[in-house]
């Protein structure tokens, strides 16, 4: 991992620049990434519903393609911030619908996760009341309770903290310890490096060590003339390969 004092900026995609280039990483990476946190999950930990967890945890940010939206630049030619992107009524609305079209059980999960992301924003809260007001309904057709769901979904939010802190390569070299998230039983999970691995404290896995890997793109270049041109230059860089070694912690 590097260093995190560096300029970090996210647009739909995740981006961040260091060393005189962008580096872009598609929602659907971050995703499988996430799906791959879920998958390594402690088996005698796993939920009934494991298979629909693990494909929510997978697919909760597949909202749209990131290179046919506009704007991607702020005013100085660097990808816009996703952090700031606001609710879009219907890209959720098509996120619920293709939730549903899999099962009640994995709308519920992307049901909450619209909700956790976008609870603050005004232009959210009528959408937000509506699924809210559906979810008893979906509940019920998926032969669950808010006590299975709940859990679940805190595993969903745990593998999509945990990727998003590999896939920006915030977690810091020194070995300093940063906070993941909340588990499904409410225990807070911290990472930090050790001899080029990650370190999960405590340990939620099956195995001791575990490899994951995602895909970015690396752009050496600082400013975009425009859209076009950042679709132009992500479409014809080359495909990284990143592989990240998560260990857990010598037994003291």
């Amino acid at each position: 991992m590097h260093n995190p004092s560096t300029e970090f900026n996210r647009t739909d995609m995740i981006a961040y620049c260091r060393d005189a280039a962008w580096h872009f990483l598609t929602q659907r990476s971050h995703g499988l990434l996430a799906g791959q946190v879920c998958a390594a999950w402690k088996r005698s930990d796993r939920f009934a519903r494991w298979v629909e967890t693990l494909i929510a945890a997978t697919e909760q940010d597949d909202v749209y393609n990131e290179l046919l939206r506009n704007p991607l630049l702020d005013s100085n030619g660097a990808p816009l911030n996703f952090k700031e992107m606001l609710f879009e009524l219907r890209a959720s609305e098509e996120l619920i619908a293709m939730a549903l079209a899999k099962s009640r059980f994995i709308a519920l999960l992307v049901s909450m996760h619209i909700d956790f992301t976008h609870s603050k924003e005004a232009s959210a809260q009528a959408f937000l009341k509506r699924i809210r007001a559906k979810e008893k309904k979906w509940l019920k057709e998926a032969d669950s309770s808010s006590e299975e769901i709940g859990p679940a979904y805190g595993l969903l939010e745990f593998c999509d903290a945990f990727s998003l802190l590999i896939c920006q390569d915030i977690i810091p070299t020194e070995g300093r310890t940063v906070v993941i998230s909340s588990g499904p039983d409410g225990t807070v999970h911290s990472v930090r490096c050790c001899d080029a691995a990650l370190v999960v404290e405590p340990w939620p896995f099956e195995d001791a060590e575990l490899v994951w890997s995602y895909e970015l793109r690396r752009v050496e270049k600082l400013g975009f003339a425009s859209d076009d041109a950042l679709r132009r230059a992500f479409q014809v860089a080359p495909v990284e390969l990143r592989r990240v070694r998560v260990k857990k912690a010598k037994a003291s």
